[in-house]
């Protein structure tokens, strides 16, 4: 919605993050089978979303929404544009300002903001972050921490959400980065952990790498939101990064992913143009082919000769 708004700044971790906070004009309702929701963060800016917690809880068991990973505000626009349910987005407490950007480049999406796993001590840090990213625009905040400081967020409002399965940083608990879930008494460990989310209070989980029918399952019996990357269709949520999505890199790219473009080969195709644009620039300098007549100034040779006489003239 357009509307007036004002900065305010916070202190945080030694860096100057500034934050968006509403005028005050609530934004008005919007006709059609779909419309935007109107919401206030929890910074107290007005804005409107495609959904909030209560709509993606409502449609549990029902429709299965499309989630990625925007790297860039270019990401996160296309996926706004392209009709993309929910949006992750990484939150760097030492650069805040990337992950404004993609909150701006997707107004309109519910983002939930990606916290880095060794970034607090203690559930009051956990806190105190979750915070400074909700206050920039986060409609929630995604984690692998442990059911102690997720209950500290859910404890102040925040919507929290875990993650289980293989947990790339916790890894070395699993056996390395492979699928978890794969024997019983995995399945029976997975459930225990989503349980223990769930009584933590958090509204979401992230389910990664585990076998597709345990996910169903476990998702039958729990509250929690499922997120599925890597562990198939039983999940509310279907998710991929974007770099996957777009082929952006030079692989191998994740078993559990698919590739819709090649944004690697596009790279190295323009970084190619690059390199034959200046080798021309040179080769046009050296035989005196650039600067043509139509990229220069001239004037007439009268100009020319007033000019020379004018320097010539003594004193």
């Amino acid at each position: 919605c357009h509307r007036a708004q004002m900065f305010f700044s916070s202190r945080f971790t030694g860096h100057r993050m500034t934050t968006f906070k509403s005028s005050g004009a609530i934004p008005p309702r919007e006709p059609g089978p779909r419309p935007l929701k109107r919401i206030a963060t929890m910074a107290g800016a007005y804005g409107q979303r495609n959904y909030t917690v209560r709509d993606i809880r409502e449609l549990k068991g029902k429709r299965t929404l499309v989630e990625t990973l925007a790297f860039t505000p270019e990401e996160a626009a296309a996926a706004e544009e392209a009709g993309i349910d929910t949006l992750k987005v990484r939150f760097d407490p030492k650069r805040p300002d990337l992950a404004m950007e993609i909150r701006k480049a997707a107004p309109h999406t519910f983002m939930s903001f990606s916290l880095p796993l060794v970034a607090v001590a203690s559930p009051e840090e956990a806190l105190r972050l979750a915070f400074s990213a909700m206050e920039i625009g986060g409609d929630a905040i995604m984690c692998q921490w442990s059911p102690r400081f997720i209950h500290a967020l859910a404890e102040a409002g925040v919507p929290a959400q875990g993650h289980v399965g293989l947990v790339p940083r916790k890894s070395t608990w699993t056996g390395g980065l492979r699928a978890v879930g794969k024997t019983a008494d995995e399945a029976v460990d997975l459930y225990r952990q989503i349980k223990a989310l769930e009584d933590a209070g958090a509204w979401a989980v992230e389910v990664e790498v585990i076998p597709e029918q345990i996910l169903r399952e476990l998702s039958k019996r729990t509250t929690l939101i499922t997120s599925s990357i890597g562990a198939g269709s039983g999940g509310d949520i279907q998710f991929l990064f974007a770099e996957d999505i777009l082929g952006d890199g030079p692989g191998p790219f994740p078993r559990h992913s698919k590739q819709y473009r090649d944004f690697h080969a596009m790279r190295q195709h323009m970084q190619q143009e690059r390199v034959s644009a200046f080798r021309e620039y040179i080769a046009d300098v050296q035989t005196h082919a650039f600067p043509g007549p139509e990229h220069v100034i001239q004037v007439g040779q009268d100009v020319v000769d007033a000019f020379i006489e004018k320097l010539n003239k003594p004193g």
